[in-house]
């Protein structure tokens, strides 16, 4: 019984060995070299990271156990940083396997603003190379820097307010004056501004961000503009991507008639990028064929001493009558020519001679900016 036992012991420990043995093998396998070389960009190279262009990342492959794909990860700290707790890390082109990196100077600016280069400021990176199977992180000895010069844009941030004395919500954070993202960088807003001081901020509370508009029109970090010019209605745009602001006065808002080749009624101003014209009687024109409800809005509009039209009609060349079963996007206003007819809008056949309220909406509050008629 115990020879038995002694048998069931050795053929164990023998087991044992063996699954050892295939666990040191497999910890073999995942061994990688580190990246002996980086070979581009060269040392202390220089990027001006307002050009649309990018850096092309390259080093020498490393090498594995078993003669096997090996997965790379470039990685970015601050000048003098030790990459044990780097800026950021990426994978290599071809989901990591390549021993190649194209990264765009977009997010070679987002890395700088990590490390604390401030805009239209010149800075340094560092840059090295992790090689592994998954396992056994590999981190190249060998370090570059690079020299960077941000342009003047900023990230982009999700939301963005007006606030402060000069803005309809005054000094009130929650009641700020919500933005209209227009683009991937881009945001403007229709409000009215009094003598004062205004910022934008990226929350409605807490302790946003803030930027400001600086003497020479351009969009800075952490302050505020003193505003001295006259009240008036105001577009605001802003490009986060190179930090260029424009400012224009909207002076008068038109209801055009073509039928009438007049314009029947101007909007006034009711607050937060709304413009209304109340009570107003509307005819439509006897033609031959029927009656002519055709319209669309002239906006005057005035920057730097220059003033100008912009239209703004229906995205459709031409429309069918609306009824009041009609989907709201038919009501959307988008940017079109001064032509006589085109992009013009249709009026309800209620609206004919009768008295409605119409409003205008450009604000946040609506998916796209739109304007909406009540008969009375």
């Amino acid at each position: 019984m115990k020879s038995a036992i002694g048998k069931i012991l050795v053929v164990f420990a023998l087991f044992l060995g063996l699954v050892s043995c295939e666990d040191d093998d497999s910890l073999n396998i995942a061994e990688v070299s580190e990246v002996e070389a980086l070979y581009s960009p060269e040392n202390n190279v220089f990027y001006n990271l307002g050009a649309q262009s990018s850096a092309i990342f390259e080093w020498q492959a490393s090498k594995s156990a078993d003669n096997g794909v090996v997965l790379y990860d470039v990685v970015f700290d601050e000048e003098g940083g030790d990459f044990s707790e780097p800026l950021y890390v990426t994978p290599s082109d071809g989901q990591g396997f390549s021993n190649k990196l194209n990264l765009s100077f977009t997010r070679l600016n987002e890395i700088a603003t990590m490390a604390g280069i401030a805009s239209e400021s010149t800075g340094k990176l560092q840059w090295t190379v992790w090689s592994s199977k998954g396992l056994n992180v590999k981190q190249s000895s060998e370090i570059r820097t690079i020299e960077v010069e941000r342009p003047a844009g900023f990230p982009t941030p999700d939301e963005l307010f007006l606030t402060g004395a000069a803005s309809e919500g005054g000094d009130d954070l929650a009641a700020a004056i919500p933005f209209v993202k227009t683009g991937a960088t881009t945001y403007e807003v229709y409000t009215k501004l009094k003598p004062g001081t205004y910022k934008m901020v990226t929350r409605n509370s807490g302790e946003p961000e803030s930027f400001y508009i600086d003497s020479e029109s351009k969009l800075k970090k952490d302050g505020e503009t003193t505003f001295s010019g006259t009240e008036a209605v105001y577009r605001i745009r802003l490009d986060f991507s190179d930090g260029t602001t424009s400012m224009a006065t909207i002076d008068k808002v038109e209801l055009w008639f073509p039928p009438n080749g007049d314009y029947l009624f101007s909007f006034d101003y009711a607050g937060n990028g709304t413009r209304e014209a109340l009570d107003k009687y509307i005819e439509f024109k006897q033609e031959s064929w029927g009656r002519d409800e055709r319209y669309k809005f002239k906006f005057t509009v005035t920057t730097g001493g220059d003033t100008q039209e912009e239209w703004f009609g229906s995205v459709n060349a031409d429309n069918n009558r609306p009824s009041t079963d009609t989907s709201d996007s038919f009501y959307y206003m988008v940017p079109v020519s001064d032509d006589y007819w085109a992009n013009t809008f249709k009026f309800r056949t209620e609206i004919d001679e009768a008295n409605s309220d119409l409003k205008i909406y450009f604000n946040a509050d609506v998916p796209e900016y739109t304007h909406e008629i009540t008969v009375l």
